[in-house]
């Protein structure tokens, strides 16, 4: 059974200061990760800090930039159908519309998805060996079954992946996280939130203890007009990805401006190769072109008994994702489907 005392928060530094008193505190918004590892016994924290009724970062906010400014405590669901999002970052909408069921999108916040600990099937079994959850006892998955396991960014001590549809898109879209600790206030750009297992699996990110994430910054490019976001998983129904892809591309003519790519269910964290982008730009936006960036993108994956698939199955989605995002019409929030 958890034991453990409860509180709310005031202020985010209300929250901060309480979290970072205490070695085994931890922060709730939504709750819907904390649940599970609730259930399945791999958390006991001391205390709960409920960070609800904090009057700030519950808006989505345009900046003078051009850029928004979305608010860590404002829901997936709220954020998916937000008219700015929907309009200016579609890539947004419909990745997290991809994520999850209705219900926990409309319980999840927008800084706890980045914060989703992995659904690896060893992790969840407090029985088996797993570095993540207890350092050095091993890693189950790589001799197991690991049908939905990394293929890429993956060490010899964890292979496991991020589960988050939200953060693909949000990868693609080179956003920044914003973070507010005992020490003040910092950014970190998305792609440096996120770590690779390496020798540390346990550490999913670059928070330090005590830190909250209060609001991601997105830059004034949205990708509008050409975007898409594929997810592909076992069922179509409130499953995790084997492979997604987030797809946005600048256009001029039939020609590649600024392509981006990235992919989930691939690796520790949303898997974007900058490389592939800069050698899609001036290319014709077509198959030939997308099935080589793919084959930079995947350079170097790795599979294992179960997961091999996954390598050729990434490369097909990306060059199918890349074609769709040609022609987006029917995948915008609201859109009727074509006839």
């Amino acid at each position: 059974m958890n034991k453990f005392d409860y509180i709310q928060a005031k202020s985010v530094e209300d929250a901060v200061k309480r979290v970072s008193e205490g070695k085994n505190s931890i922060f709730v918004a939504g709750g819907t990760n904390l649940i599970d590892l609730f259930k399945y016994n791999l958390t006991h924290p001391e205390l709960l800090v409920d960070l609800n009724k904090i009057h700030e970062h519950h808006e989505i906010i345009e900046k003078e930039d051009g850029g928004i400014e979305i608010g860590a405590f404002v829901t997936n669901a709220d954020t998916a159908y937000n008219p700015i999002i929907e309009k200016r970052y579609p890539l947004l909408s419909k990745a997290i519309l991809a994520g999850a069921s209705a219900q926990i999108r409309n319980m999840a916040t927008n800084g706890g998805n980045l914060l989703q600990r992995t659904r690896c099937y060893y992790f969840y079994d407090e029985h088996a060996p797993c570095n993540k959850r207890n350092p050095g006892s091993g890693c189950s998955a790589i001799e197991g079954y690991n049908r939905i396991h990394a293929i890429l960014g993956g060490s010899e001590s964890c292979i496991a992946v991020f589960p988050s549809d939200m953060c693909v898109a949000l990868a693609a879209l080179d956003a920044t996280v914003n973070i507010s600790g005992k020490d003040g206030a910092r950014s970190l750009a998305f792609a440096d939130f996120h770590r690779l297992p390496y020798d540390s699996p346990e550490r999913d990110n670059n928070l330090q203890h005590g830190e909250i994430i209060t609001s991601i910054n997105l830059p004034k490019k949205g990708f509008p007009e050409n975007f898409s976001y594929l997810k592909l998983r076992d069922r179509h129904s409130y499953a995790f990805a084997l492979v997604s892809v987030a797809t946005g591309l600048d256009l001029d003519g039939g020609i590649i401006a600024e392509a981006r790519i990235a992919l989930g269910g691939v690796a520790h964290k949303p898997w974007r190769l900058k490389e592939a982008e800069e050698f899609l730009k001036g290319k014709t936006a077509d198959v030939d072109s997308f099935q080589s960036a793919a084959e930079i993108i995947l350079d170097g994956a790795q599979g294992f008994k179960h997961n091999r698939f996954k390598i050729e199955l990434a490369k097909k989605a990306i060059v199918r994702n890349c074609m769709m995002a040609l022609n987006p019409e029917s995948q915008r929030p609201g859109a009727k489907p074509s006839l």
